[in-house]
């Protein structure tokens, strides 16, 4: 399997990021996202793909757009807390919650590097499988970076400010001219909003893919 301890790192930035990093707008917040490594347990993970969704009323792709609901109450809540949602039947996707208490915005994660714990991260996305995963795909996408972390509906809510059980820490941020920003991948409303942003160049940084409707 093309994954393992040689291809770990470490990061100079493992100061915490704090709640006043999250209240902005989701927007302003993803580009500043990219860079920063979310540490959960034994695994952390680089992001190099973020997606940022709007305020209720405004934005008609983000979960929040209709209201407060059961599902997507943390998204109302506190910033810096994780909203995880299950999707398709089949996978859990993340995002950070952004602005403050009883609005309603935030940044789901889509893609990143693992830099620790890259065995556990492999275990949790072999499970089942035959095939080998690389490197590169550990974390590539919104659903494959929830297991590689290890997030599932438990961790619906959980603070990622200290001294929460997840933290951001700074790590290590692009340049300026290496983010890239562009359409959203996958919705169907809004779709030419390009509040996601990128790594220019990352290899972990996931495909884009339009918004194809189903068939019935």
């Amino acid at each position: 399997m093309q994954v393992g301890a040689p291809g770990e790192r470490t990061l100079a930035g493992s100061t915490p990021l704090t709640r006043e990093f999250f209240e902005r707008p989701g927007h302003e917040v993803a580009p500043d996202l990219l860079g920063r490594v979310i540490h959960y347990g034994p695994v952390s993970v680089r992001l190099t793909e973020v997606e940022a969704y709007g305020e209720p009323g405004e934005d008609p792709a983000s979960h929040t757009y209709r209201g407060r609901t059961s599902r997507n109450a943390v998204m109302f809540g506190p910033p810096g807390h994780l909203y995880v949602y299950f999707t398709y039947g089949m996978h859990f996707c993340a995002n950070i919650v952004c602005l403050p208490e009883g609005v309603g915005s935030g940044v789901l994660l889509r893609a990143g590097e693992v830099i620790s714990g890259a065995e556990v991260a492999l275990a949790r996305r072999t499970v089942g499988a035959s095939r080998t995963v690389a490197a590169r795909d550990l974390a590539r996408g919104p659903a494959r970076l929830a297991v590689a972390l290890g997030f599932t509906r438990e961790d619906d809510g959980l603070d990622v400010c200290p001294p929460g059980p997840i933290n951001v820490l700074e790590g290590d941020p692009p340049q300026a001219g290496m983010v890239r920003s562009g359409p959203r991948t996958g919705v169907s409303s809004a779709r030419e909003t390009p509040w996601r942003f990128w790594i220019d160049g990352d290899p972990t940084v996931s495909p884009y893919r339009p918004h194809v409707p189903r068939r019935r």
